[in-house]
């Protein structure tokens, strides 16, 4: 387990060959986005100068996954990101970024738990199992983000707690579609 914490070090050679140093063997970037979409963080360093090249290499991997077709951010926040870039000191853009991010990483793992928490189900034989296919299907649909979806969907949030026990469908909708409009909220105040 402690090994899952630290970064899966991957050293690039003079060659620009990658190099896992966990496995001995070399790694292809689309090996390293596998790494990443199974929930580990990796750090990618230079063998001769020891620079950190983990930002390059991830910025790499996105465009990649552009160019084939295989949209992972929309254009409007493309463009964002770049003006983010152009104004002093970086704008907020990264903050913001990384705040929902966390967001979602924590929404995806308190949704699991209620789930599990409030489903009579979870006695029946065989539910781990389930519980596992909807973890990976949830992985699937979130992009790989280990954690993650936005906003508690699934969860409880202060004041919605009674209306989540009635388990009604209808209602759960309504606090995803409030979440979606708060956060669409506090994009617009950013540009």
């Amino acid at each position: 387990m402690a090994d899952q914490e630290k970064p899966l070090l991957i050293k690039r050679y003079a060659s620009r060959r990658l190099y896992n140093t966990e496995t001995s063997d070399y790694v292809t970037l689309e090996d390293i986005a596998g790494f990443i979409r199974d929930g580990r963080e990796v750090q990618i360093v230079d063998l001769k100068s020891g620079d950190d090249l983990t930002r390059q290499y991830l910025l790499q991997i996105i465009a990649e996954h552009e160019s084939r077709g295989e949209n992972v951010l929309p254009v409007n926040v493309l463009n964002d990101l770049v003006r983010s870039y152009m104004q002093p000191g970086g704008g907020v853009m990264p903050q913001f970024l990384q705040a929902s991010f966390d967001m979602l990483r924590d929404s995806q793992s308190q949704m699991v738990e209620n789930i599990s928490a409030m489903n009579p189900m979870s006695q029946i034989p065989g539910f781990d199992a389930m519980k596992a296919q909807q973890e990976a299907f949830l992985k699937a649909m979130t992009g790989g983000l280990p954690g993650g979806l936005a906003g508690g969907w699934g969860g409880t949030t202060p004041g919605t707690e009674a209306e989540s026990s009635k388990g009604e469908e209808g209602e759960d909708l309504d606090d995803i579609k409030r979440q979606l409009s708060e956060l669409q909220e506090k994009l617009s105040k950013l540009t």
